[in-house]
């Protein structure tokens, strides 16, 4: 192996592996599972509004301590949900600026598909905005990137190279197309107002 695809190699399992040190497994009380990223050490989690229930949530921690959680805020228009768990020294997660990400950057996406525990998926940034086709009329914006998302990497992290978080994966668009929402999108959801405390996010 030549010494550029090793230093690739390792970059890229030193990104995931960073990545999964802010990754949780939540467990929703009617039997599903997704993901979650950890945006604050004091116990903050945000996710995809579709990915929990309303009752018995459950958050497995990267170290495999199982907590239970509770809803802070949920946002079904933007599916976005915000978590609590009473734990301190959790690692957060970089947010970066999705409004930056150009078409061929290398993205990848991680989460808890099938069951497989911070799997990771990559491949190139296809766009972002509120244009693609199938899309269009929901006026909200997306990132979408050319990799191969299943159940159970909704609410994960879509991660830059640079291990920032630019978006939350929320949906699969075909085969070979995973969408996100923008992580300014979350921001904006973190920094409303009926979320007093958050600012310094």
């Amino acid at each position: 192996m030549s010494n550029l695809l090793q230093q690739l190699n390792d970059d890229l399992a030193a990104t995931v592996e960073k990545a999964r040190r802010s990754l949780v497994e939540i467990h929703n009380g009617r039997g599903g599972a997704g993901a979650g990223v950890v945006v604050r050490a004091d116990g903050l989690i945000v996710t995809n509004a579709h990915v929990i229930g309303r009752r018995h949530l459950q958050v497995t921690l990267p170290d495999k301590r199982q907590l239970p959680a509770q809803l802070v805020a949920f946002d079904r228009d933007h599916d976005l949900a915000l978590l609590r768990v009473e734990q301190d020294g959790l690692t957060p997660i970089e947010l970066g600026d999705s409004k930056q990400i150009k078409a061929g950057e290398w993205a990848l996406a991680i989460g808890h598909p099938w069951g497989v525990n911070g799997a990771a998926t990559g491949g190139i940034v296809i766009g972002g905005g509120a244009e693609f086709p199938e899309m269009r009329g929901s006026g909200r914006e997306w990132i979408a990137a050319s990799l191969h998302m299943r159940p159970g990497h909704s609410g994960g992290a879509l991660v830059d190279s640079q291990t920032r978080l630019v978006g939350i994966n929320t949906m699969i668009n075909g085969p070979d197309v995973g969408v996100a929402v923008p992580v300014d999108v979350v921001k904006e959801f973190l920094a409303r107002k009926d979320l007093t405390g958050l600012r310094d996010l």
